[in-house]
């Protein structure tokens, strides 16, 4: 390719040029870039200017750096990855929620915590009020997609329950247990996308540029009084959160009379 012209910001027309050459196959996927050196000869640019364009195009997923090894082209995603967030009951009163899939990299992290401006509203609690807090770091089994869990229980949904003495007892066996003390359950569910914090993008062994898919379950009891609250991050590149969908009847007709 010729030098490059200079009607514009360089390092946009360098990132340009190398962007056309990952869509004409120039740069296969999984192949390396040239060397910052070769890039710098080839179009007459400074090595800021070729830092600058790599750091662009890395912004935009289409390249990865491999520290010690280079820039390469990103590889197309595989097929999505479903993850099944419908929760189910059998005959037993035994609650699955998926987790029972998936395999947990490490023992859970407990510790105590409170609500703060985000957690307080989503469980109708003030501000400062005690919770625990269990964080499980799990895999897709054969996928090799991380799940990062988060379940926040506050201490007057714990209290009179064996949560109060093991609040790691596994998801599904939480909701059974406040099934057991009488709570008639439900769900409901947000998912959203964003850019991982830094230790996300650890935990989860994120490529550059990729989304975390971050879902917010919030279990309600009786009056539909909020009980727990769960997060789950994941690859947003890979993940799809599923979901089976039911009727639910959101108001009693009164009877009319004749």
């Amino acid at each position: 390719m010729a030098e490059i012209q200079r009607p514009g910001a360089l390092h946009r027309q360098v990132a340009a040029a190398i962007r056309d050459g990952i869509a004409t196959g120039e740069y296969p996927a999984g192949s390396p870039l040239p060397s910052e050196s070769q890039l710098i000869d080839r179009y007459q640019v400074s090595r800021p200017t070729v830092r600058n364009a790599i750091a662009a195009l890395r912004a935009e997923g289409l390249i990865e750096v491999v520290h010690g090894k280079g820039s390469f082209v990103r590889s197309a995603p595989v097929s999505g990855i479903k993850i099944n967030r419908t929760i189910t009951k059998d005959c037993k009163g035994n609650f699955y929620a998926g987790f029972e899939a998936w395999n947990l990299l490490e023992e859970p992290s407990i510790y105590r915590s409170h609500t703060d401006g985000t957690t307080g509203p989503l469980l109708e609690l003030d501000e400062g009020e005690a919770l625990f807090a269990v964080d499980r770091l799990w895999e897709i089994t054969g996928a090799g997609v991380r799940l990062a869990h988060r379940l926040l229980i506050p201490f007057a949904t714990a209290e009179g329950t064996e949560l109060a003495d093991a609040p790691d007892t596994d998801p599904g066996r939480v909701y059974a247990i406040l099934a057991e003390s009488g709570h008639e359950l439900a769900w409901s569910e947000t998912a959203s996308a964003r850019m991982p914090l830094p230790d996300e993008r650890t935990a989860l062994e994120l490529p550059d540029a990729t989304p975390v898919l971050h879902t917010t379950r919030i279990t309600h009891g009786n009056e539909n009084r909020p009980l727990l609250l769960e997060e789950l991050r994941t690859n947003g590149g890979l993940a799809q959160a599923t979901y089976r969908i039911t009727a639910t009847t959101s108001r009693q007709l009164a009877a009319v009379p004749d």
